[in-house]
């Protein structure tokens, strides 16, 4: 098992806290969570990528877990977008992007204003266009969320409900996920303002994300969960379309929180797709 170092980054206005897995001079691998959630959703993944040589890092996006809180309450996808473009900018060589709900949006959009510095996209049930009546899933969750819980369990049973996710056994889990306010309530560790209904799958995050699929370049591979409730065969099709280099792949048994639901395996086709299309150290993977 490899070990994690805590880093900071700098991103758009905001530091960026990421944990470092495998060896510093290895292709960096930076991965992006969804909105609401933190870099330890994919750490496994990333854990494993570093085991491989890679230099695998997991990112809290601005406003969430341990990065800053945007001054100006900015939680648009232009401004994770362009977080994303700055972390590219900050290394030598081309890195590879993986992304899963907002952290897939932000990853798909931010490489595509920086041809030719990444080597790949991969990304977790992420397309140009979203179910909408998906996204009212996540809302819910978000508006019960806002006011915090008195227990654990509580915001045990509000994940459940929301989110149709089986509930966890062990709610005591959750504790290093949330925050504590002045009013002694428990919060998820995200600013309230990244969620606000304006920011939820807006019209011209559609457009934005449309533009950016027809203008990356670079090779795009989706991992479109069997069982979403955000991508649907017409999300696909105009993906296809936009993005004539796309690959798509389909996990079986699983739905959109597919970081969270098979993790491991989804970093086992990670590592393939990286075996084709990146190098370690300069060189070709020998896998």
């Amino acid at each position: 098992m490899t070990h994690s170092r805590r880093r900071r980054f700098h991103g758009d206005g905001v530091m960026l806290c990421a944990d470092e897995h495998g060896p510093p001079n290895g292709l960096p691998v930076l991965f992006f969570h969804g909105g609401g959630q933190s870099r330890r959703s994919w750490n496994s993944a990333a854990r494993m990528v570093g085991a491989a040589g890679y230099r695998g890092l997991s990112f809290d996006l601005r406003g969430h877990g341990e990065s800053g809180w945007a001054e100006d309450g900015d939680y648009m996808l232009d401004a994770f977008a362009r977080d994303v473009a700055a972390l590219i900018d900050g290394f030598d060589e081309p890195v590879v992007l993986v992304g899963a709900s907002r952290g897939g949006q932000a990853a798909l959009v931010g490489a595509s204003r920086r041809p030719g510095r990444v080597a790949m996209v991969m990304l977790a049930d992420v397309a140009p266009l979203l179910r909408d009546s998906g996204v009212d899933e996540f809302r819910g969750f978000f508006r019960a969320s806002m006011g915090g819980f008195s227990t654990l369990d509580e915001a045990a049973d509000a994940l459940a409900t929301h989110l149709d996710r089986p509930r966890t056994a062990d709610a005591s889990r959750l504790a290093k996920t949330m925050r504590t306010g002045e009013d002694g309530r428990l919060y998820w560790q995200w600013d309230p303002k990244t969620v606000s209904p304006e920011f939820l799958n807006p019209p011209s995050e559609t457009i934005a994300l449309e533009e950016a699929a027809a203008r990356i370049k670079d090779p795009v591979i989706l991992v479109r969960a069997e069982f979403s409730n955000i991508v649907s065969d017409a999300s696909v099709d105009l993906f296809r379309r936009l993005t004539p280099q796309l690959e798509v792949i389909e996990a079986k048994g699983v739905g959109h929180m597919i970081t969270g639901d098979r993790n491991d395996a989804f970093a086992e086709t990670l590592l393939d797709r990286l075996g084709r299309h990146a190098q370690i150290g300069g060189r070709p993977d020998p896998r």
